[in-house]
C-alpha cells in the first residue's frame, strides 16, 4: 500500500471546508469524475483546493464499460482532462453497462461473461488506460437476481473474469466488500470463500459501503445503497481480506442520508484501525 494513502472517505461538497482543514496523516477523499468534468467554474476550484492538500481520487460511474461498444470517445477526452488537471492518486470504474444504442440508464447493470465479452471489455478498458495515460482499477459488481439460468450465459466466474482482465490489460482491481455481501446474500453463495479466492495482487483499492433491505422483500433482497453506516458483517469481511491481502487504500463510500463529516470520519477511523497492524507487518517482515 502506499505510504500516503491508508483510509479515506467519499467527498460531499458539504464536507469542503473540514476536509480542507483536515490534516490525518494518511487521509484521502474520492470523487464521481462525471461531477467535474466541466471547463470551468466553482466546482473545479473547490477540487482543487481539496486536491492541493490531500490525495484525491477519480471514481467513474459511466464508461459502460461493458456496453457492446467502445467507451465514447468525448467523454474519454473530458475524463482524460480532469485526470491531466487532478493527478489523481487511483483512479476507477465498474465492470457493468449503462449504455447502448443510443440509451444511457442510471444503473449499473449486470452482463452475460461470455469470452466474448471478455475480449470486448478488455479493449474497452485498455482504450480507457490509453486515453488517461494510466492505469484504472475495475470494481467487483453486486447482484441482485441470477444472471445463470441457461446454462450457457457464463463461460466464466466472476473472479477468474476479473482476473483475466487484470491480466490482459494491466488493470487493477477495486475490491468493493459490501459489494460482495450483497451479492452473497441474494445469490446465495458464500462470501467469505469468494474474497478467500479474490486476486490479493491485483487489488489497488477497496470500498467499503451500507446496505439496505428491500422495502418489499426485506432480507430477501438487500440493496447497495449506499445510505447505511457500513454493517458489522462487512466489517468482519473488510478484517478477513485485509489479514490475507495486507493492508490496501480503504474507502467509505456514503452517497445517501449523508452524515456529519465527523461521523463519516469516525467510520473511517474504523478502516485505519484495521490497517494500521496490517502496515505494521508488513513493515517488519521487509
Amino acid at each position: 500500500m502506499s505510504s500516503t494513502l491508508t483510509a479515506g472517505i467519499g467527498l460531499k461538497p458539504q464536507h469542503f471546508d473540514a476536509a480542507l482543514a483536515c490534516r490525518t496523516a494518511g487521509a484521502w477523499f474520492e470523487v464521481h469524475a462525471e461531477n467535474y468534468m466541466v471547463d470551468g467554474g466553482p466546482r473545479l476550484r473547490w477540487l482543487d483546493a481539496v486536491r492541493s492538500a490531500h490525495p484525491v481520487s477519480l471514481h467513474g460511474v459511466s464508461l459502460s464499460l461493458a456496453g457492446d461498444a467502445a467507451p465514447d470517445a468525448a467523454h474519454l477526452q473530458r475524463f482524460a482532462a480532469l485526470v491531466r488537471r487532478i493527478e489523481p492518486a487511483l483512479t476507477s470504474e465498474h465492470l457493468a453497462w449503462s449504455a447502448g444504442e443510443g440509451l444511457h440508464v442510471p444503473d449499473l447493470l449486470p452482463f452475460p461473461r461470455t469470452t466474448t465479452a471478455l475480449q470486448r471489455i478488455a479493449a474497452n478498458i485498455a482504450q480507457t488506460q490509453d486515453a488517461l495515460g494510466r492505469q484504472i482499477a475495475i470494481e467487483n459488481p453486486a447482484h441482485y437476481l441470477r444472471f445463470d439460468a441457461h446454462p450457457c450465459c457464463h463461460d466464466w466466474d466472476e473472479i477468474d473474469f476479473l482476473a483475466e482482465l487484470a491480466r490482459r490489460t494491466g488493470c487493477g482491481l477495486l475490491l468493493d466488500v459490501n459489494n460482495v455481501h450483497v451479492s452473497a446474500r441474494n445469490l446465495g453463495f458464500c462470501a467469505a470463500a469468494y474474497l478467500d479466492r479474490f486476486p490479493a495482487d491485483a487489488i489497488s483499492e477497496i470500498h467499503l459501503a451500507g446496505h439496505t433491505p428491500d422495502p418489499t422483500l426485506g432480507d430477501a433482497l438487500l440493496i447497495d445503497s449506499h445510505d447505511a453506516p457500513v454493517a458489522p458483517e462487512v466489517w468482519a469481511l473488510y478484517r478477513r481480506v485485509i489479514a490475507r491481502t495486507g493492508p490496501r487504500p480503504t474507502l467509505i463510500e456514503r452517497d445517501g442520508n449523508v452524515p456529519s463529516f465527523d461521523e463519516l470520519w469516525a467510520e473511517r477511523a474504523l478502516a485505519a484501525e484495521v490497517l494500521q497492524p496490517a502496515a505494521e507487518d508488513l513493515r517488519a517482515a521487509a
